[in-house]
Order: structure tokens, then sequence, then C-alpha cells
């Protein structure tokens, strides 16, 4: 589950634990043996068809000879705030770009306190997967990209293998993660740490741009990351993640940002006296105002099989059906895309006439 800043004052840091062996890796991971359930194109024009209605319109265009650019994503949620995703653009001999991103896949999500909060994931095949299935060699991953320092996104433990057997992934991160990395037993060798507003060339065809997440701790720290995945070129924005759906309005506005699929919270966690850990709902909405999305791919980070002290006073506010009831009301073009944990959801982006209008 997705846990906010504020709870580092409960929790204190988890040191590293020693490397376990290294084990044999699987050919092919979990995820990739199911077949996708669904394969959705999105068109560049204002109004949002239905996945055939914009097979039919791609169909048009190609009879009229236009020149299109097409950027196909592949989004696996493994619970809680892990990912694997695919970035596919066109062209031939392009290969596609594999980043995981958070993950969480040795043990479970405890902060160092199981008696105050115990996490577990609940999809059987999500919960088996390893390390293994992550480096797994055709299909091991190009980047690794990290939002926020405290362990439900920089998991001690999941860092600890990876890094033992893979220490040259490239790792994206926040500053605040520094600490972190830097005290496990391997640590990785090819860091970028990303301020809010800074991005990095992830590939030949794809650049990551941090935004301003949460503050854990006073007003003055440094806030945790956000990130829009663009295009290199052109700076078109393809995707946005922020896993506490806390955004700021400013930087967003002010860049002009956009992103063509959302990934966020949509239902809240709440502490007593409505003390918000994870938003959602209208603030979801609003992002995806903002950000003049197309799709929006909630996450469920707080549908864990949870015990501990803490659990028990966690409360959640709305539904995703909730949230597409607000969204189709403020924004009726815009698709909500719900995935189903270890079952890759297919996206394919028809950008051939988009007007971006944002600065990096």
């Amino acid at each position: 589950m997705a846990m906010a800043g504020r709870l580092q004052l409960i929790f204190s840091p988890t040191a590293p634990v020693a490397a376990a062996a290294p084990c044999h890796r699987q050919s092919t991971p979990v995820w990739l043996k199911r077949p996708d359930p669904r394969s959705i194109v999105a068109a560049a024009s204002s109004s949002r068809p239905s996945s055939s209605s914009a097979s039919e319109q791609s169909a048009a265009t190609i009879s009229k000879g236009k020149t299109r650019r097409k950027v196909t994503l592949k989004l696996t949620y493994l619970e809680i705030n892990s990912w694997v995703w695919e970035v596919q653009p066109q062209g031939q001999g392009l290969a596609p770009l594999r980043i995981l991103v958070d993950p969480l896949v040795v043990g479970n999500l405890d902060f160092g306190a199981p008696w105050l909060f115990d996490g577990a994931k609940k999809n059987p095949s999500v919960k088996a997967l390893g390390v293994d299935e992550l480096l797994a060699p055709e299909t091991g991953p190009d980047l690794l990209l990290i939002t926020q320092s405290l362990d439900d996104h920089c998991h001690v433990r999941t860092l600890t293998q990876l890094s033992a057997r893979a220490p040259d992934l490239p790792v994206v991160t926040t500053p605040n993660a520094q600490p972190v990395l830097a005290s496990l037993p391997t640590p990785f060798r090819r860091v970028t740490y990303l301020e809010p507003g800074q991005s990095t060339a992830v590939s030949d065809q794809v650049r990551v741009l941090a935004t301003a997440g949460p503050v854990l701790g006073p007003p003055w720290q440094r806030p945790e990351n956000g990130y829009i995945l663009m295009t290199a070129h052109d700076g078109h924005g393809l995707l946005y993640l922020e896993p506490h759906c806390v955004y700021d309005r400013s930087f967003l506005e002010t860049k002009r940002l956009r992103a063509d699929v959302v990934v966020t919270p949509v239902v809240k966690q709440l502490l007593p006296a409505n003390f918000t850990l994870v938003s959602g709902q209208e603030d979801a909405v609003d992002l995806a105002r903002l950000l003049r999305a197309r799709y929006v791919v909630p996450m469920s980070n707080g549908d864990v099989d949870a015990g501990g002290l803490l659990a028990a006073v966690l409360s959640k506010q709305g539904t995703t059906q909730s949230f597409e009831a607000l969204l189709s009301e403020a924004l009726p073009q815009v698709q909500v895309v719900d995935p189903t944990p270890g079952v890759p959801l297919q996206l394919e982006l028809d950008i051939s006439g988009a007007d971006d209008g944002q600065s990096t």
C-alpha cells in the first residue's frame, strides 16, 4: 500500500539485509505467459473514440496516405506501487524500452515494523514473482525507476537482490533515495538523481522528466518525484505517474505539461480525522484535466492483505466506480482503463497530429 511520507515520523529506515544467493532464472516471466486481454488504440484528435471506432479511423488514415506516428505502451501492474512498462516506438529496428517501477517482490511491505503495518499482495501469480522473473534475460528491464525514498517505493529487500544480480542496471530516482541506495551491500553503479523539473534521456526515443510529488517531512524538504515519459525528439508526453495522486498544480501548469496516459490512485486512503495518506477521486479528475489525458489507468495501491496496528485505523474513501462517474461528468472524452494485476494492458497511441504545447 502506498504510505505517505508523513509516516517517516513513524518508521525508521530499514537496514539493508545481506544479498541472497543467486537462484536459477525463469526463462519467461509469469505475466508474459498470459495473452493481452485488451489492445486499445488512442487517436490524436480531441475526441476519444472507442477501440473499434479508433481502429476504423486508423485504417482510413492509412488509406489517405498520411504519415502517422505511433507508440505502443504495455503496462503490467504488479500491485502496491510496482509496475513493468514497455514502450515501443513505431519504426523498423527500434527495440522496446522496458522499465521496472518501484519494485517490491521480496517479502511483504512492513517498513521494518510488521507489528505496526504488514501488507501482502493479493494476486497469487503476482505474489509468486521474484527477482529472477524480473531479470529474465529475454525480457529484463532496461531501466529501474524509483519515485520515492520510503520502503513502499524504494524497497530495501528487493533492491538488495536486484543490485546484487544487476549492479549495472540504470536507475533514475529522487535524490531523497540516495542514502538508501548507497547503503545497499552491492550499490547500483549507474544512478541518475533527478530533481523536479530535471529530465534525462533513457533511450534514443524516450526521455524521463521528474515532476514534484509529495513532501515527506517538514515543508522545506525536497519533494519526492512523479515522472512523465516523453518522446525524446519533440517532448510529447506519453505517460505520467505519481503514486500518491499528489502533484504541484503550479509546476504542471507553468511548464504546460501533458500526458496521454495518467497512472494514478483514484481511491483515497485516510487515517483518523480525515488525514490523507493517498489522494484520488476529485483530485485524480483534476490531474487528468491538467495533463489533458486520453486515458486514466488506476492503481489500487491500498488493496492489500494488511495487518498490524496501523491497518486497523486506515480507511478508504471512494471507489473506482465513483471515480469513473466523476470523470465521466467532468471529462467525458477521457477513458478509464482498469488494469488486472499481472496481466499486460496494451495502449496504442497515435500521436501523429498531437499538439503538445509543453516546455521542458
